[in-house]
């Protein structure tokens, strides 16, 4: 039965990462980079660094939220290019390029309110500090 799959279907992998050859076979690394971005966790000690690599993106085209416990970030640029004759007013080239980016991380065991984030160089750089274990609070009882 094996010799009659498909070659991107090999019987020692899982569909899953069948279907991540076959994509990237097809689409070579555009199609990898078509539903997410790379990105980089860090842990440096009473914080979390994450290192987001979006290319080609304006610092406006960016958006991080915190959101029921998680962290979404999400990225969207579209890009317009247009070149015409000028006698004719007909396209001698015309050009669009679209790309959207989102993925979401569990702030489990983060200070949400102290997320610090900085773009430069095609990199987001987010600093997420740990959460501080509470302090135990103590009182006297008063017996009466």
């Amino acid at each position: 039965m094996f010799e009659m799959m498909p070659y991107a279907f090999n019987h020692n992998q899982s569909l899953l990462d069948s279907f991540a050859d076959f994509e990237k076979n097809f689409f070579g690394e555009l199609g990898r980079s078509a539903s997410s971005f790379s990105t980089d966790i860090r842990d440096n000690g009473n914080e979390y660094v994450l290192e987001a690599e979006l290319p080609g993106f304006n610092k406006e085209d960016i958006q991080v939220e915190v959101q029921n416990g998680q962290l979404m970030i999400s990225a969207k640029h579209e890009e317009k290019q247009e070149e015409k004759d000028e006698k004719s007013g007909q396209y001698i080239r015309r050009e669009r390029r679209y790309g959207s980016f989102q993925r979401s991380f569990s702030l489990d065991g983060i200070d949400p309110d102290g997320i610090e984030g900085s773009y430069q160089d095609g990199v987001l750089k987010l600093v997420l500090p740990k959460e501080q274990p509470a302090a135990p609070v103590s009182h006297r009882i008063e017996i009466h």
